[in-house]
């Protein structure tokens, strides 16, 4: 440091040899005149020689010296700061030799300017200020602005500014305003030094030296905060070049560093200003903190601001990890939030309450400077830089709570409870909920999702190495060490800086690339760092505990090494959190629900490793040494039980939805593992399974008609999760099952019971969504319907959903033909008819008995010839079921009967049933057995002719004996009800009856006897109008089910079609096309390490060798391959476990991209297709718009979708991009514009690289598929044989949050598949109750079949009617 400067004193006039009041009086005489010729171009100097001015700056250094009651200082700084615009741009006003020697005399100005800033009574003074403001001013304009500084001048610059800082801060006398203008013109000046004149290694030593005295000053570490982030977003951008993420800082701060800066200095002046600080945690040492007086005064003062300043600097240590990471940020303004009282320490600027993933905008120096009116106050936007968050666009893969989630700052400040509550549902995914200010001495921590760290990232070896010894010290220091002060309350002080490095430790070691390993000696300091951190005795630290959980969400899935031994203190940690409903002692600095979400996805993290890995033992695992609790060594099987309870009490105690949600999530999967151990050799299992899942099913059907019946997200979550619950295989009651279903059935009561005002699209959603679920649990067990009481409790809720009301309301009991139809809504009611057509279907009996086959293949089993095909018959009953009836018996028979073969298709699909009338039972008929017909004779009979006498009565012979009775005076005698037309007729009848007896009276003729013939039955009839039979069996054909009802435009309940009329048959065989069930279709990915492009991932699935056996063995647990020619075929898809592998052989799951084969997984509702595109053998996988049959759905018989043309010759094969390019995606019920891909990654980092929108750009739909419909699972493999789940969603839905599968899951292999078959459910179900343009299955055949009716109704009058039926068709 420049001599005359270090010793403190500047330079020192020859006036001071003088009294006072002469020195006074000569500085007065001198200055005004030269003042006088300032700004004045035309004005020459007074001075002309080199003696002149020496002298006169003899002068102004005293004046510079004199008190501040006058305006001599004032014109003092006004000559010395016109005069060093000399190396800038020389004026004749400048006396001429400094204009021609102006480096020299700069820096002796520089050293009389130095007088200005020492100490003085009245250097609080607003005079003060604005006088050493000028002189900083002009320094930094004389840094900017000049060309021609020598070397001596740069150093001599950089010493006085060392030492006018060190001055006033050693000092502490000036305001905080002051300190940060001149700590930021130190910075910026020492930029532009290193870009023009590097400074020397003695340069930067002093600097260290002085910075390091004084950094107990908020504005050095502040400002030093702002420099380091604009230096560390120019060297990422030169180190990994601009495809790394850009650490975005604001443009003021950018500004500091010059754009002239040699690349090659850049890194070198990075690295020296990050150490000009030393070691911050130095903050946290009152004996080294600095050299200074002051500083010494500051670390013994009770309300002592270093606290404070020590957690702003691991804050910013933080930010810089961030950058290094490759967290995306974005810009924000500046906005100031000032909290009611006065103070560093109550003062919190709106870059405290941003999350952390980028850095605030800092105020200039130099303008919107505010008086400090006797307090001391930092400027605004004086805090350090503060990372910024955003919430990830779907093709950024954004998550609700995608790993790791960090923390959002909360603003602190007083909001109303309206703009506090957080809401149930919103088009938003997330809400964040606002908390009061936190106390001074613990700043809010950061708790909002974060976007994952860039794949381009350093390793974590290289961050440690950086900035590992300043964050470890911190984590692990203990102000207890110290000695003196209460315990308790000093560790409550260092808390805020201790919590910020600890969780930057966290978000270090969770960013841990797949591959990567780290050194051991980091992984063991971590691991102790977590066991303080996460104690829980009466002495734990809560920011430090919060911070760990907030920011280690997913480092349990990271295959840190031995992370595992810290279970039980993790989830002695989570105890803490999520059983505890107030959390008063974390809610001043942190958010409950955002502190609880966090909790919840370590637990997520954690409840699969009990059951992966058993009976394995540790002892230090369950050593209660660490974590306080007296538990002997154990198995990880015995922390089952701790986990059970804490998913169990979280739920109790969870107000949030979205937390809800992830709960309800993690409730599956632990079920459904749970019940799939005992496959795996542990049959112990088996009966734990079965009493989880019943405690599971009350607590929700309890919790789903209380607590939840109000929160249609929530309700909507809870109804997936029971509807997976039913499908998971258990020994439980039948009387648990019925529990949940007349849970659910309480549940559509009541909300189809609330007031019209309160009835929305979002209501009539979640009533459909608890039909659904209804029809789940009625087809996995059909024996429900077996009980009598459950039977009609079902009835009476489709009753509801169709007509608006029961028909059992209480003691009233009303006629159903006596109700109005007034459903909820048209939505409500077809949700109604599907489980009423479940119901009647015997759900449950998958394949359904009777598939459909059409009139080609019903003459194609028979023995018909085509011409039969006019012979069809087709009504429609009810306006709602085509019936085609053919009258010839299908197959040889021996004997004539009534047969009849009906194709009955209906809105809940089609079947094909044979009839045949046989006047015997089956059991009792032969195969031989023909009609039986009386033998013929050619003789007569013997007692031909010959007469009996036979007694004709009209009644027994022993009535007279009988008693009568009332009963029999019921019918009248005939006298009693003869008219007098009736008695003219009974007369003429009695006229003819006595003349006939008087012809029979007469004596025969001939003595001969009469030879009559024996009476015999004709011959048996082959035509029976089996159509007309059926018909009239099932009381069709009445007057009443022929005549219209009246209302114009309906049909009768008996209509016939007219089969001749054009398109019929077209129109009939799209409606066999349509699916009765849902048919929904996933794309299958296999994503290798490193892969960049979309050619790349298509080729992986072509041979095995190229794709891990694992992701093989998931295809196996999709589904079941299938041809895809023959997919309706058999009515069913009963291919045996050896199939797969034979239809795999060497490929990679590319077989089933649809060419020729595929994954099908179906069952009674619904029906899932899974392709595994490749790129040899790319296909049309599904048809445009325009060429989709029909255009209001698609088929769920593939077959037109996916049979290739049988007369195209051969192609050459195209290169892996022209392959790419005629990739189509398969149309799903849910509408061509949403796709769900399933995409398995090697490494975890790779995800966001995947290249979504080359696939997509691939396709060939129209409208084209946006990124924002696109819903991506992407599964990892972990080291302990766990599966970490990334879920990426459409969040501008309503009803974004899909479970199972919750970003942050970890699932075993054994559960593996059926969790992502229920997401790919869920995901799709919710788009259809989200979606107009995509209605149910069973409602399309609906429409459908009121087209067909429409447009072929015969308009035959009755008699025709009847006519026709005993006619040939």
């Amino acid at each position: 440091m420049d001599q005359s400067l270090s010793s403190g004193r500047g330079h020192v006039s020859v006036l001071c040899c003088f009294p006072p009041s002469v020195g006074r009086d000569v500085a007065v005489a001198i200055v005004k005149p030269l003042r006088a010729g300032l700004g004045n171009p035309d004005t020459r100097s007074l001075l002309r020689t080199d003696r002149q001015v020496k002298w006169t700056m003899e002068v102004l250094c005293y004046g510079l010296t004199l008190p501040l009651d006058g305006d001599t200082v004032k014109l003092c700084v006004d000559v010395y700061t016109d005069w060093l615009t000399a190396l800038v741009s020389p004026r004749d006003s400048i006396p001429p030799p400094i204009s021609r020697e102006p480096n020299l005399y700069t820096q002796k100005i520089l050293r009389s300017l130095y007088s200005l800033f020492l100490s003085r009574s009245d250097q609080g003074s607003p005079v003060y200020m604005s006088l050493c403001q000028q002189v900083l001013c002009a320094v930094q304009s004389l840094a900017r602005d000049s060309a021609v500084m020598s070397r001596d001048t740069w150093d001599t610059l950089l010493n006085f500014l060392l030492c006018v800082n060190h001055t006033m801060l050693a000092t502490g006398g000036v305001s905080e305003q002051l300190s940060h203008l001149s700590m930021a013109v130190l910075f910026e000046v020492w930029l532009l030094s290193c870009s023009r004149c590097f400074p020397s290694h003695s340069l930067w030593q002093t600097g260290r030296q002085m910075l390091s005295s004084c950094r107990h000053q908020a504005a050095v570490v502040e400002q030093w905060s702002r420099v380091i982030a604009a230096l560390t977003s120019r060297l990422l951008l030169l180190t990994f070049g601009p495809s790394f993420p850009h650490f975005k800082v604001p443009d003021k701060d950018a500004a500091l560093i010059p754009e002239d800066m040699d690349e090659h200095i850049v890194p070198q002046t990075w690295f020296r200003f990050l150490h000009l600080l030393s070691n911050p945690v130095d903050l946290s040492r009152p004996v080294v903190v600095g050299s200074t007086p002051s500083s010494h005064e500051e670390a013994s003062r009770g309300d002592s601001q270093l606290p404070n300043i020590f957690f702003r600097a691991m804050r910013g240590v933080g930010t810089l990890v961030d950058a290094f990471l490759g967290v995306t940020v974005v810009n924000k303004e500046p906005t100031e939030q000032l909290l009611p009282s006065t103070g560093f320490a109550t003062r919190i600027h709106f870059r405290d309450r941003l999350p952390s993933l980028g850095v605030a905008v800092t105020r200039s120096p130099f303008r919107d400077r505010h008086p400090s009116h006797g307090v001391s106050r930092p400027r605004s936007g004086s805090a350090p830089p503060i990372p910024v968050n955003i919430l990830s666009l779907p093709i950024a893969l954004p998550s609700t709570t995608s790993p790791p989630p960090h923390s959002k700052r909360l603003k602190p400040v007083n909001v109303s409870k309206a703009a506090s509550r957080p809401l149930a549902a919103s088009s938003s995914p997330h809400h964040w909920k606002l908390s009061s200010p936190p106390p001074p001495s613990q700043p809010p921590l950061c708790s909002s999702p974060r976007p994952s760290p860039s794949p381009l990232r350093c390793n974590v070896d290289s961050l440690l190495h950086l900035f590992g010894d300043w964050l470890f010290d911190a984590a692990l220091f203990n102000r207890d060490s110290a000695g003196h002060g209460d315990v308790t309350v000093m560790s409550a002080r260092w808390a805020a800086g201790r919590a910020e490095a600890c969780g930057t430790l966290c978000r270090i070691f969770t960013c841990k690339k797949t591959a990567e390993d780290i050194l051991s000696v980091y992984l063991s300091r971590f691991y102790l760092v977590l066991l303080q951190g996460l104690q829980v005795s009466e002495e734990v630290c809560p920011p430090v505990l919060a911070s760990i959980l907030l920011n280690s969400t997913c480092l349990l899935c990271c295959d840190l090494k031995g992370v595992n031994l810290l279970l039980p203190s993790f989830i002695s940690a989570v105890e803490t959190v999520l059983l505890d409903r107030d959390l008063l002692r974390f809610k001043g600095f942190v958010s409950p629900v955002d502190l609880r979400r966090a909790s919840i996805l370590v637990l997520l993290t954690m409840l699969p490793l009990p059951l992966q890995f058993g009976s394995v033992r540790s002892d230090v695992l369950l050593d209660g040494r660490f974590n306080g609790d007296d538990v002997p060594g154990g198995g990880f099987l015995s922390l089952k039980p701790r986990l059970i309870g804490v998913l169990v009490g979280a739920l109790q105690t969870e107000t949030d939805a979205s937390n809800t949600q992830i709960i309800l999530a993690a409730m599956l999967n632990l079920v459904q593992d749970s019940a799939l151990i005992k496959a795996a050799g542990q049959p112990q299992q088996s009966d734990a399974a079965g009493i989880l899942w019943v405690q599971f099913v009350r607590l929700l059907t309890q919790r789903l008609t209380a607590q939840w019946r109000n929160d249609s997200a929530v309700c909507l979550s809870a109804l997936e999760v029971l509807g997976g619950l039913a499908k998971v295989e258990v020994s439980v009651e039948e009387s648990e099952r019925r529990r949940a279903v007349t849970s659910v059935c309480c549940y559509i009561v009541f909300q189809c019971s609330r007031p019209p005002p309160l009835h929305s699209r979002d209501l009539h959603s979640i009533i459909v969504a608890a039909f659904y679920c209804l029809n789940v649990w009625l087809s996995q067990h059909p024996t429900l319907l077996d009980h009598q009481e459950c039977l009609l409790e079902v009835l009476e809720i489709v009753e509801l959903g169709i007509s608006g009301s029961k028909s059992r309301q209480e003691q009233e009991v009303r006629c159903k033909e006596k109700k109005e139809l007034n459903p909820a809504s048209l939505r409500v009611k077809e949700a109604a008819e599907a489980t009423l057509s479940c119901v009647m279907q015997v759900s449950g009996a998958f394949p359904s008995l009777g598939g459909l086959l059409g009139e080609d293949a019903v003459i194609g089993r028979s023995n018909l010839s085509d011409s039969s095909m006019k012979n069809f018959r087709y009504f429609v009953v009810d306006r709602s079921v085509i019936l085609s009836m053919l009258e010839q018996p299908q197959g040889p028979e021996q004997a004539p009967c009534p047969s009849l073969t009906v194709l009955i298709r209906g809105p809940s699909g089609g079947h094909t049933w044979t009839l045949q009338l046989h006047l015997q039972p089956r059991e009792g008929r032969t195969e031989t057995q023909q009609t039986l017909i009386p033998e013929q004779h050619d003789v007569a009979q013997e007692d031909a002719g010959i007469r009996c006498g036979v007694k004709h009565q009209l009644f027994p012979e022993n009535i007279d004996r009988v008693a009568s009775v009332k009963a029999d005076l019921s019918i009248p005698a005939l006298h009693e009800t003869v008219t007098e037309e009736v008695q003219q007729q009974l007369d003429r009848l009695q006229a003819a009856l006595k003349r006939q007896r008087q012809v029979e009276a007469r004596p025969q003729v001939s003595g001969r006897s009469v030879v009559m013939k024996t009476c015999r039955p004709p011959h048996p009839i082959t035509n029976f109008q089996t159509a007309r039979l059926f018909l009239s069996h099932l009381g069709l054909l009445t007057p009443e089910t022929l005549k219209s009802p009246g209302t114009s435009g309906v049909p009768a309940q008996l209509v016939s079609l007219d089969s001749s009329l054009p398109g019929f048959s077209e129109d009939l065989r799209r409606l066999d096309q349509l699916p009765s069930r849902n048919c929904d279709s996933a794309f299958i990915f296999y994503m290798r390490a490193g892969q960049r492009t979309a050619a790349e991932i298509l080729r992986n699935v072509e041979f095995s060798c190229s794709v891990q056996s694992h992701f093989l063995d998931f295809l196996w647990s999709l589904g079941r391959p299938v041809e895809v020619g023959r997919l309706r075929q058999g009515g069913g898809f009963n291919t045996n476990s050896s199939e797969f592998p034979a239809v795999l052989g060497d490929s990679g799951g590319g077989v089933f991209n649809g060419q020729r084969f595929v994954l099908m997984y179906t069952d009674a509702l619904t029906e899932i297709t899974f392709i595994v595109p490749s790129s040899s053998h790319t296909s049309d996988l599904s048809k445009s718009p325009e060429e989709a049959e029909p255009p209001n759905g698609v088929p769920s018989n593939l077959q037109s979708l996916f049979e290739p043309s049988r007369d195209s010759t051969p192609e050459p094969p195209s290169s892996p991009v022209e392959d790419l390019k005629s990739f189509r995606f398969e149309l799903s019920s849910v509408g061509s514009e949403s796709k769900l891909l399933i995409v398995w990654v090697e490494r975890f980092e790779d995800i966001e690289s995947f290249p979504l929108s080359d696939l997509l750009s691939g396709t060939k739909t129209e409208p084209p598929t946006s990124v924002s419909n696109v819903q991506l699972i992407f599964v990892h493999p972990l080291k302990t044989g766990l599966y970490r789940i990334r879920f990426i969603g459409n969040t501008s839905s309503k009803f974004s949050s899909v479970v199972p599968l919750v970003n942050g899951s970890v699932v075993s292999k054994r559960c593996l598949g059926f969790l992502v078959r229920e997401t790919v459910i869920n995901c799709c179900q919710r788009r259809r109750l989200e979606s107009d343009s995509a209605p149910p299955s069973h409602v399309r055949r609906k429409h459908m079949i009121n087209d067909i009716i429409l447009r072929y109704r015969s308009r035959r009058s009755e008699p025709a009617f009847y006519a026709a039926l005993f006619q040939d068709p």
